[in-house]
Order: structure tokens, then sequence, then C-alpha cells
């Protein structure tokens, strides 16, 4: 590929930095998801510090450039849990944070799954489980017979796994050596419809993805240094695709929402809401008026 363009240069804040980035999302979230008075908040509040990592420290972006041709992608391929990257997106100043109040609601941007064309920095529709990381490895394949420097990022889940899409791609993956390839799991043991093990156990999946032939490395995914850490071996080696085992809890940070199904896809009432928020150091906590500006500051 011949191109003028500079590559986008990423953010590579600091541990502390990331971490409270990641606590702020958390709070966009519920606050969204109440807003909204439905959607999926315990996902993304598991996903923080993965998105946080991703977003201001490894990926190279420009949201004054959202479709410059040298930059990273990232493809959310568990689509139902859009409130993390909606707050990515937003935190990394793709458009105001504000605009988030609009999550879910009727004729909005904020769809309850990502939707290409929607919002500057959406890469691809995503929901249909199965696909976003299929069309992650379509990205990879294309940048690598381009030559682009472009790495392919893609959040999948347990939960996932138990389609046959992921298994098709990382079939392909391994096969070309997509070394520009990242999936992070998340890997939470969580579904909508309960525990995965008792719904239809994927196993272990890190194993399965090793024996395909991708890099696997395994890692907290709510420590944030880890993250770092295992993104940079997996950007070191070229050869073979990369596979981040994060073994994460939903409902992170928010004490009655971890490890809880029922949160999965059910949005918090005002008493929860309001303590959600002081769990998570809201400034406002009681204030649920999500339709001021102020309190996405």
């Amino acid at each position: 590929m011949t191109t003028t363009s500079t590559r986008p240069t990423p953010l590579r804040e600091s541990v502390a930095q990331l971490d409270a980035r990641a606590n702020r999302m958390r709070r966009d979230v519920i606050r969204m998801v109440h807003a909204a008075a439905c959607g999926h908040p315990a996902g993304p509040l598991g996903m923080a510090e993965m998105m946080s990592v991703l977003y201001f420290h490894e990926m190279a972006v420009d949201p004054q450039q959202p479709e410059h041709p040298l930059r990273d992608r990232f493809v959310l391929s568990n689509g139902h849990c859009c409130a993390a990257l909606y707050s990515s997106l937003a935190r990394r100043g793709y458009f105001p944070a504000d605009q988030l109040a609009q999550f879910r609601k009727y004729g909005s941007h904020f769809q309850g799954h990502p939707h290409l064309g929607a919002l500057p920095g959406i890469e691809m529709s995503t929901g249909s489980l199965g696909t976003g990381v299929s069309v992650a490895g379509g990205m990879a394949l294309a940048a690598q017979v381009d030559g682009s420097p472009a790495r392919i990022y893609a959040v999948t889940s347990d939960g996932e796994s138990q389609e046959g899409q992921p298994w098709e791609n990382a079939t392909a993956a391994a096969h070309y050596g997509l070394g520009n390839l990242t999936l992070l799991l998340d890997w939470n043991g969580i579904q909508i419809d309960g525990r995965t093990e008792d719904v239809m156990n994927p196993g272990d999946i890190a194993a399965k993805y090793a024996a395909f032939g991708w890099q696997v490395l395994e890692v907290d995914g709510h420590n944030t240094q880890a993250l770092i850490d295992a993104l940079a071996e997996a950007r070191a080696d070229t050869g073979r695709p990369a596979l981040l085992a994060c073994r994460t809890k939903i409902g992170k940070g928010v004490s009655y929402m971890e490890d809880v199904p029922d949160f999965h896809g059910m949005a918090p009432n005002d008493e929860q809401a309001i303590q959600a928020l002081r769990e998570l150091g809201d400034p406002a906590p009681e204030d649920l008026n999500h339709d001021q500006a102020r309190l996405w500051e």
C-alpha cells in the first residue's frame, strides 16, 4: 500500500491514568443504562480495564481522523457490551461525552449494538455473536495483503465462543499467520442465560486457541499493567495471531452486580444506580437527571 500519511501515535497513558479511565467508564455505563432503562450493564463494567488500555495506551488511532488509512481497528464482537465502547470513544474524543445520555433512545445513533456508520470510530456492526471476530480476521488479512502497519483488535467472550464462526476464524487466522490480529477474551463465566458451564460449557478456551496455533497469553483482565505487558508481547510476535485470555468479573466495581448473572441484561433502578455511582466515586450520585451536561464532564 502506498501512502504518505503518518500513522497515528498511541497515547501511552500511565497505569494510574488508565485505572482512572476505567473507573470513569464504569460510571458512564451506569448512567447510560439507567437513563435508557434497558441494556447490558455488567459486561461493560467487567471490560473497563481492557477498553481503557486499548484506547488510551495501545491502539494507534486519531479521533480527528477517524478514517485514517493507517489507523488500528477495533471490533467489539460481543456487541451487546457497546456501552463500554461508546464510553471509550467519547472519552477518547470522537464525540462529546454528554451525548452518551442518548444511549438506546428512540432515533439515537447510540444503538443497543454498534452500527457501522452511525458514529465515528465504529468499525463494524456487531451483535450477531460470532461474526465480529470473523470480520476482524478479514480486516487483518486485508492489512497483511496491503502491507499496512495497521493492527486489528477485537474483544470476544466465552459465551460467544459457543458459536461456530470464532473457530473458523481461529483456523484461518493461524493458517495465514495473522500476527497483526489480537483478540481479547472477556472470560467471566457468565452469559445472559446463566453460567456458561451450565448453558453450554466452552471448556478451556485458551487451550483450544493454543491448539489452533495462536499465541495465547492468560492474564488478569482487571490488572492494567498485566494487560499492557501482554499486549506488548502479542505485538512482538509477528508470525502468529494472539489471544489474550482475560479472566474478568462481570459487574466489576459495583458490589451487588459482581458475578451476578441477572445484571448481564438488566438495567439498575434508581436506588441501585445511586448505590453503584456512589461506590464508583461519582461526585453527584443522587443526581439521576442524566441529560445535564455537567454530569458527563
